[in-house]
């Protein structure tokens, strides 16, 4: 049996849906933080379903995550027109 790389592992633990929208980069980035939110948000809902973290830890976590997309979607000035 071979050993698989750590590109394979990567792409299973954190895979990567392509972006079929306008390109634009504030929008690609965003996408790509979406996406990660999503994943995390994923393992910890499994963690607490499984046990290993109480509701109140799974909240908090989910919670500074939203918080970190929102800040995000802030920053990359997302869902507004650009003040230039």
């Amino acid at each position: 049996m071979t050993q698989p790389n750590s590109q394979d592992k990567n792409s299973f633990l954190y895979p990567r849906s392509r972006y079929y929208g306008k390109f634009q980069l504030e929008t690609l980035a965003f996408n790509a933080n979406l996406q990660e939110f999503a994943q995390k948000i994923s393992y910890i809902t499994c963690l607490e379903t499984g046990g290993k973290l109480s509701p109140e830890e799974a909240y908090q976590q989910i919670k500074a995550l939203w918080k970190q997309l929102k800040h995000s979607k802030k920053e990359l000035v997302i869902g507004r027109d650009k003040e230039i």
